[in-house]
């Protein structure tokens, strides 16, 4: 089949090159994200491949419908950015990874928890810099605190697993609580009755219309003062504007970011030599309580490897059968956690 590949990075050629040996695409990569101007670019092909910042409304499935696309393939698990009721009304198919390596999700998420906590990343320019001192990079122990986690699907029982590992006590919210977390003691409560209780919240939630800005002024003025936020998930799910509030004020004691919801125009690219022309997120990078990474969470050998391989077979399910074995339906939305 042929597969138009959008926003496709060095890695990401490299990986489903590999995996393709096995499958026989006709795999043509563009470095540039899928958008009304380079839509184009993909004429004739019947399927794009695209990432988490390629934007695809009613109106670009309706031109590129009209190109010959067939299929959209997801190499993600959301497809919050794809319009999927216009996609089957146009008779095009979306198909995702559900599931990759929710261990790499899980584990950055921690590797952020525990790099706030004990602040290493200040105490590694320090050290460079021969300034030993230990002013300002005061910890607490994990052991005894409250970890609430927001989402409990693959990678948030794998966080809640760890934390549980570490000595917290977890709380979750969940509409489909998992049992395999409830047989290990975790209490399931709304949103609302866990957030007072936790030291730590750590968000792996998808985004829908109900968890857009889940937590915003209201939810943060439920929250134990000085509270750690995490969020992994997807940017959209927090208010930036509203915890920057709560960062100035000390509501939010810290915040690990590995997703924005303005990141479109920021990550997975170098900006380096250009300025930030995003105030919001350049005001975030004013705190030296913030860490922030640039959406790397997924960025495992095991996650690409295992991302490359769905695709592809998703891919072949369609060409074969007409169906992919992960396409999205149209479906209601999830409830609220």
């Amino acid at each position: 089949m042929r597969v138009a590949v959008f926003s496709a990075r060095p890695y990401d050629q490299r990986f489903l090159s590999e995996a393709n040996t096995a499958f026989g695409h006709e795999l043509t990569y563009f470095d540039v994200h899928l958008s009304r101007e380079t839509c184009r670019l993909a004429a004739g092909f019947e399927a794009v491949c695209v990432f988490v910042n390629d934007e695809l409304d009613a109106e670009l499935l309706q031109e590129m419908q009209g190109q010959g696309l067939r299929l959209v393939a997801l190499r993600a698990s959301g497809f919050n950015n794809v319009d999927v009721a216009a996609a089957k009304a146009c008779g095009v198919a979306v198909c995702r990874v559900p599931a990759y390596s929710p261990h790499a999700v899980a584990e950055h998420t921690l590797a952020l928890i525990l790099t706030l906590n004990r602040k290493t990343h200040r105490a590694y320019n320090r050290v460079r810099e021969g300034n030993f001192a230990l002013d300002g990079l005061l910890g607490f122990d994990l052991k005894g605190k409250t970890a609430g986690v927001v989402g409990t699907g693959a990678i948030g029982e794998i966080v809640a697993e760890i934390l549980q590992g570490f000595g917290c006590k977890v709380i979750a919210s969940d509409p489909n609580p998992s049992a395999a977390l409830q047989a290990r003691g975790v209490v399931y409560r709304s949103v609302e009755d866990l957030l007072p209780d936790c030291d730590i919240v750590s968000l792996h939630c998808p985004l829908t219309p109900a968890t857009r800005h889940l937590i915003d002024g209201p939810a943060i003025a439920r929250m134990k003062p000085g509270v750690m936020l995490i969020n992994t998930s997807r940017g959209a799910v927090v208010d930036t504007v509203a915890v920057i509030a709560g960062l100035k004020s000390g509501a939010v004691g810290s915040l690990g970011l590995d997703v924005y919801e303005e990141e479109a125009g920021l990550f997975f690219e170098d900006r380096s030599a250009r300025f930030i022309d995003d105030d919001v997120f350049a005001r975030l990078l004013t705190f030296p309580n913030v860490l922030v990474t640039g959406h790397q969470a997924f960025f495992t050998h095991e996650a690409l490897s295992a991302i490359a391989q769905i695709t592809l077979a998703n891919i072949t399910d369609f060409e074969r059968h007409g169906r992919a074995t992960h396409e999205v339906s149209v479906e209601p939305a999830p409830a609220r956690p």
